[in-house]
């Protein structure tokens, strides 16, 4: 009697916050995969059940390819800097013996991520501008003018201009997860590694990267599927140009969704953005599925 009055006393304090949920994240993306069957005007309420029109007509748009292959890179990009570039820089941080510089290089590290991805983005909208932008004129004092042109409004640059932003804005944060987690490594496993004349590469080979494998496994799975779900680096500085090259899964839903007034055709897009998603998050967390490390 107790057991089962202990399990209905903690059903009882869980309850409300499945209620909660299921309402506002269960129950929203039923609906969306029923929106999506249907050609809907949100102005004037008209509804037409046209069955899977919006998936035939969304494997069929380029601007969709163009979408998710942006995605792809955007997520490619930030495993290489945002992972394996910040668990590589917060070793280094965390190789110095003066805590005072360690303090200070993590608050320097950390400041961009302190900023609003909006913020960023206009202030890197002003460096890249062609004619007074920060980043033309120092190639040009640096005797390097014949590269100077216009990064955002050239399809062969746009896109990488806007993910270097991101990656800027977001290295910071993942430096300092991947610090704490190398502080949480006993120092006596440097000390015995140091004692057996193991240098420093293979410290970091054999103690630090086997020891953050979790918090690893734990950002790769964050910051690909953040990488789906860009939204506001791209509409500030591009909103999708030049002639659609920049838009990404979620900017291209926005557009058909409430510029084109397609609310089916922009909710069978947020479906497959859920799809791909949830389909990273569990095969990441199938590959990730091991002890935790004990020591």
């Amino acid at each position: 009697m107790r057991t089962l009055y202990r399990r209905a006393a903690g059903l009882a304090w869980t309850a409300p916050a499945l209620v909660l949920l299921g309402v506002f994240v269960y129950l929203p993306l039923v609906q969306n995969v029923g929106y999506s069957t249907l050609t809907w005007d949100i102005y004037s309420g008209s509804q037409e059940f046209v069955g899977l029109d919006n998936y035939r007509e969304l494997f069929r748009d380029p601007v969709f390819w163009t979408s998710f292959t942006n995605n792809l890179s955007y997520a490619l990009l930030s495993v290489v800097f945002q992972v394996f570039g910040a668990l590589l820089l917060a070793a280094l941080v965390e190789s110095i013996r003066s805590t005072r510089w360690q303090r200070a290089l993590r608050t320097i590290y950390f400041i961009p991520s302190a900023i609003s991805l909006t913020v960023a983005g206009l202030l890197f909208y002003f460096i890249y501008e062609p004619n007074m932008g920060l980043l033309n004129h120092a190639l040009e004092a640096a005797g390097l003018g014949t590269f100077d042109h216009s990064w955002l409004g050239q399809e062969s640059t746009a896109m990488t201009a806007v993910i270097a932003m991101s990656q800027w804005q977001g290295f910071g944060y993942s430096t300092l997860l991947f610090a704490v987690a190398i502080q949480r490594i006993p120092s006596e496993l440097y000390e015995a590694a140091a004692l057996d004349g193991v240098g420093p590469v293979r410290r970091f080979f054999q103690v630090t990267l086997p020891l953050v494998r979790e918090m690893t496994g734990l950002m790769v799975m964050v910051t690909v599927s953040g990488a789906f779900q860009v939204f506001n680096e791209v509409m500030v500085m591009t909103s999708g140009g030049p002639d659609n090259s920049t838009h990404v899964l979620g900017t291209w839903l926005y557009r058909n969704g409430f510029v084109r007034n397609d609310f089916g055709y922009a909710a069978a897009i947020g479906t497959v953005i859920f799809v791909i998603t949830l389909t990273i998050a569990m095969v990441q967390l199938w590959f990730t599925r091991r002890r935790r490390v004990e020591w």
